[in-house]
This record gives C-alpha cells, structure tokens and sequence, in this order.
C-alpha cells in the first residue's frame, strides 16, 4: 500500500511539473506584469541596483514571474522603465517596480525613449496578465497599526482600485482577456516586522504577528469576493484568483521539514537584530558595516527581510504552477 502511494504521490507531481492536469501546454506568447519589489526584474534606474542582489532583483536569483516566463518557454520580462537600454518587449512587459503600490503613491517614472522594442498591439488581447501587488498598501502605518473595523473600507478602496485596472484593461482596443492575480502573502511572517516585534506583539502558533496577517488574510478576503464579481462583468474574461498566501504560509510553517533554517531569519542584511540597521546591499555610515549576502541563500526562506530567496520562490513556484497554465 506504501509503494502504492509513493507511486501515486511521484506520478502526480509529475503531472504537475509537465502542466498536465490543467492543460497540455501554454498558448500565451506574450505576458504583462504588474507589481511591486515581489516581481520586479529591473526598474532600478532611478536609484542604483543592490551589488548583492542577482539579475537586478530582491533576491539572490529567480522570482515566481521568472518562473511563469520559463514554464510558457518565452524569455525572462524586461523591465519597462529600462526601455532606455533598448530591451526587447515582443514577449510583454513587466512593470512591477519596488515600492509600488495599488493606490497612487508615488510619481510616474517618465519615459521618453522611442528606442525601445514595443509591445504587438495585436498581441493584446492574447496576452497573459499577471498581478502581484498589495503588499506595500498593507503596510502602511496606519494600516497595520489599525484595527480590522478601521482598515475594512481602506482596503476595499485599494481592492476597487485594482478592479477598475483590470476592467480598463479589458475595455481597450485589443483589450486583455486572460488575468492571473496573486493574493497577497503572509506579511506577519517577514523578518522585518517579527524581529522588532518579537516580544511585544502577539504571535501565532507559527511566530508570526497575528493582527499582521489578520489584515492580510481580510484584503484577501476581499480581493477574491471582488474577482468573482469580475468573472459575471468581465463576461469573455479568464480570471485567476491565486493563493500565494496559502503556499507562503505552508512554506514558513514546514521550514525545518522542507530543509530550510530559521524562517524568521534572513540572508542578507548587516544587523540580524535590527532589520533596519543596516540593509542588504548597504553600508551603515556610522559603523562601516555592509550588509552582504550569506554564504549559502538556499538554506534561508527570506532574502533581505522581505522578499524570498530562490530557493523559497522556486518551491512557492511550484505549488501553483498547475494554475499557470
């Protein structure tokens, strides 16, 4: 009976890897990402990249979009805002950039290169859409500091904000008609906001703060209510509601079994004591002291605090991929 579902369990996973429980291959030659530092693959050109950091992202590799790219065997996503270095756009656009959020924050990085490979007009319509975004509107002081009743109509004003996105992507001239939407991930469980918090807030059975992810678990919440309505609007569009929440947590709670260290500690940074002492790629001015990568970022969950390792990416990854396809 062992050997049994051993080989059950092996054929399955292979079904996975080879997409075919969903779909027997990928049509979708073209891909338009929309995000924040999760799923930025370059955008740094206003404010110079981290030395550590690989492939010009928070990471010491590859990111679950990086991931998306290799599974429909099209090339990795150039940043749009690197247009000015003649990247080549056919294949989409990522337009994830740190520090982005839903709700209008931050000024538009101007653009005023015609060198660039523009996107198919044509391919438009044909286009995988993908969404990774939200994080940075949760953690804004007055949102994680609020209670659940307080933040509700804040987040369902950053969740109609996205909604009314999609929906002007969908209204255009060849306009999208295939959507993939990331909840957002277990913020509680960052380094960033455990370590300074560790014995003043009130923790999960895991370690994680508990009120943090309670925010998280109600935008998402909100976020999937609101993509069920799209479906009955959005009549000729394919809308996925992904739950990388689910497969976060899952990794952090099995750490240790899935042979990572401390999910609470991180890879890169200068001080393991004050996450904001000295960042990853920086050099405390007072101390001199660099925060540079550990020896070996496989073994860490988290990056810089904040993002994830490849490692951790690679296996997020693949709890969903049967979804990409």
């Amino acid at each position: 009976m062992e050997n049994f579902k051993a080989l059950f369990v092996g054929f399955f996973l292979l079904l996975l890897s080879c997409g075919l429980t969903s779909s027997s291959h990928c049509d979708y030659t073209t891909i338009y990402n929309f995000g924040d530092s999760n799923s930025a693959t370059g955008g740094f050109s206003i404010r110079k990249p981290k030395p550590p950091n690989a492939h010009d992202r928070f990471c010491d590799g590859h990111l679950i979009i990086d991931f998306i790219a290799e599974k429909m065997k099209l090339p990795y996503l150039n940043a749009y805002v690197n247009s000015v270095l003649e990247a080549d756009f056919h294949n989409g656009a990522n337009f994830a950039r740190a520090g982005s959020s839903i709700r209008k924050t931050n000024p538009k990085a101007k653009n005023e290169s015609e060198r660039a490979k523009f996107p198919r007009p044509e391919n438009f319509s044909k286009a995988l859409y993908t969404f990774d975004i939200g994080q940075n509107d949760l953690t804004k002081r007055e949102i994680l500091l609020g209670s659940l009743d307080q933040i509700r109509p804040i987040i369902t004003e950053i969740i109609d904000h996205l909604a009314s996105s999609i929906k002007n992507i969908y209204q255009q001239d060849h306009g999208g008609r295939s959507f993939w939407i990331h909840n957002t991930g277990p913020v509680g469980c960052l380094p960033f906001y455990i370590i300074p918090n560790r014995s003043s807030t009130i923790h999960d059975n895991v370690g994680c703060v508990k009120s943090y992810n309670e925010i998280a678990l109600e935008f998402n919440k909100q976020l999937q209510e609101k993509i069920n309505t799209l479906k009955t609007e959005l009549m000729e569009a394919a809308i996925k509601y992904v739950d990388i929440y689910a497969a976060k947590y899952a990794l952090i709670s099995n750490a240790k079994n899935l042979g990572f260290d401390d999910p609470f500690e991180y890879c890169c940074g200068g001080d393991k004591q004050n996450p904001v002492a000295v960042l990853c790629g920086e050099t405390n001015n007072k101390t001199h002291i660099f925060g540079g990568g550990c020896p070996n970022p496989s073994k860490f969950v988290s990056w810089d605090n904040i993002h994830y390792t490849q490692a951790a990416n690679t296996w997020v990854f693949n709890q969903i991929v049967v979804d990409v396809c």
